[in-house]
């Protein structure tokens, strides 16, 4: 039985601003609650649209968007209930990490959680117990965080439900990206997207940039995006907006197409982001400062495809992600 308690009623009509209030203990407190800040604008019969944002602490633009959201949305603009968490990850947030400083955990690994176990574990069972079974539509609102620059695209898993997938798809588009990606869960499981997809909601994702310097396009891309996504499935009244050209879908679902340094170094890009490769091309490479001497590693694009992502920080650990290549959706996948 979960140990998380909200100061919002769910089943109440209106606008509520409150928290969810997870027990803890640290040094300076023996009785400690964290307290993430939770907005509910429910308004008559429609879908429920659960957004959040701030999963991994150091990706800022969906939590600029929400904080607007929650102050701007007024009654009359929503059909249906949005609930919406700004910030997950609060401890992170503050703390400039992807990981909670409370606890260590990668928030985006903890699914389905534990009502038991550590704050980020307690919050993740909520999400799964109570949050998502309220839900039909899942926003989780990603960047690539302070460690990778990402194209900026909505994305999704290719999940088995013809249905589910069909919805999902549409959601996704209607981001209004000139990129789609769908991607492969290489870094490990207990996803966020994965367990609200396991419970059967239209999940839709994105990553929205990269890195230290949010750009202003980048805050247009995630406030404008996310509005035509709630008015797709009218939970948002409102035009959607329709894309001018059709989006391009790409994937990265094979192994080799995430590339890893080989060794700790200094990473230079030699691809444009968004640009396309040739197989054997090198996408960047690895130079020594303590040898000058030695040749720079290159990192080679095992197939042709479009770099999606690249190395943030220039300085790279063995073991650290530093390309990724994607290939164009073959047009059967959705049949």
């Amino acid at each position: 039985m979960t140990l998380l308690t909200a100061t919002v009623d769910f089943t109440k009509p209106g606008v509520q601003h409150g928290h969810l209030l997870i027990p803890y203990s640290y040094n300076l407190g023996g009785w400690a609650k964290l307290m993430v800040p939770i907005t509910v604008i429910a308004n008559g019969d429609g879908p429920t649209a659960l957004v959040m944002a701030g999963n991994h602490g150091d990706e800022y633009p969906g939590q600029v968007a929400l904080l607007k959201m929650c102050r701007e949305t007024k009654l009359e603009d929503v059909a249906g209930r949005l609930i919406l968490i700004p910030c997950l990850n609060m401890p992170a947030s503050r703390a400039m990490t992807r990981l909670s400083p409370l606890d260590g955990k990668n928030f985006n690994r903890c699914f389905p959680g534990n009502p038991a176990g550590t704050v980020s574990e307690m919050l993740a069972d909520y999400l799964t117990t109570v949050l998502f079974p309220l839900a039909d539509i899942v926003v989780d609102m990603h960047t690539g965080g302070r460690s990778v620059d990402f194209i900026p695209c909505a994305h999704m898993h290719l999940v088995d439900d013809r249905e589910q997938r069909r919805q999902m798809r549409a959601g996704t588009e209607a981001w209004n990206c000139d990129l789609a990606f769908i991607y492969a869960d290489v870094a490990g499981t207990g996803l966020l997207p994965a367990e609200a997809e396991r419970q059967g909601k239209i999940v839709i994702t994105t990553e929205l940039g990269g890195g230290e310097v949010v750009t202003a396009a980048v805050h247009r891309l995630t406030q404008s995006g996310l509005n035509n996504v709630l008015r797709h499935f009218r939970v948002l009244r409102g035009d959607v907006v329709p894309r001018k050209q059709p989006v391009r879908w790409v994937q990265s679902v094979d192994s080799e197409d995430y590339r890893f340094a080989p060794e700790s170094g200094m990473y230079e890009s030699l691809v444009d982001l968004g640009a396309d490769v040739a197989a054997g091309q090198a996408v960047g490479q690895i130079h020594f400062v303590e040898r000058p001497d030695r040749e720079p590693v290159p990192i080679i694009a095992p197939s042709a495809g479009v770099l999606v992502t690249c190395r943030g920080p220039s300085m790279v650990v063995q073991g650290d992600s530093v390309a990724t290549i994607a290939h164009d959706v073959p047009a059967d996948l959705w049949q």
